[in-house]
Order: structure tokens, then C-alpha cells, then sequence
């Protein structure tokens, strides 16, 4: 099974790494994305308030999963279980 991941794929495992803070490497490589792809995401997350930029330091900059993020990762989590149970096969496809 070697297929692309949808947008809203990518979306989740970044919000999922940034529940605890997390710097643009880690976010990167823990949700397997490039750099120019990690650029992408970050301006969507943040301009839609999904995730905040925490200066922890100079500089020193960590992402952090606001509350409206957490929410839209807790319902993507629960249409995936969903979609899933209803397919009934386990790979949602």
C-alpha cells in the first residue's frame, strides 16, 4: 500500500506532534513531510488559528496546538473512526 496522504491526513499528524510544543524539525520529520511542505502547512495552521507560534526563546520558536486545533484534530479523529468501523475493513479505503 503505497499512496499519498490527503491534505487533512498531513494536517492531523502535525497538529498531533504540536499538542505538547514542538519545533518545525521535529514537527517535519515526526509527520514525514519536507521542508517546503512543513512551510505550507504552518502559514494554513496558523493563519486559520489552528496553531500558535510560542518564542521560548531568541531563537528559539515551538508550535503549539491551540484549543481550536485540539477540537478539529479530536473530530478528524472521530470521522476517521467512523469511517473506518463502516468500511469495515480497517483501511478506511
Amino acid at each position: 500500500m503505497n499512496r499519498r496522504r490527503s491534505n487533512i491526513e498531513i494536517i492531523a499528524d502535525m497538529l498531533k506532534v504540536g499538542e505538547n510544543g514542538a519545533g518545525k524539525t521535529e514537527i517535519m520529520y515526526s509527520a514525514n513531510m519536507s521542508y517546503a511542505q512543513l512551510q505550507k502547512y504552518l502559514g494554513f495552521l496558523l493563519s486559520h488559528g489552528l496553531i500558535s507560534k510560542v518564542e521560548v526563546g531568541n531563537p528559539v520558536v515551538t508550535y503549539q496546538v491551540t484549543e481550536k486545533g485540539g477540537e478539529l484534530l479530536r473530530n478528524i479523529n472521530t470521522i476517521v473512526e467512523i469511517l473506518e468501523f463502516r468500511n469495515g475493513n480497517g483501511n478506511g479505503a
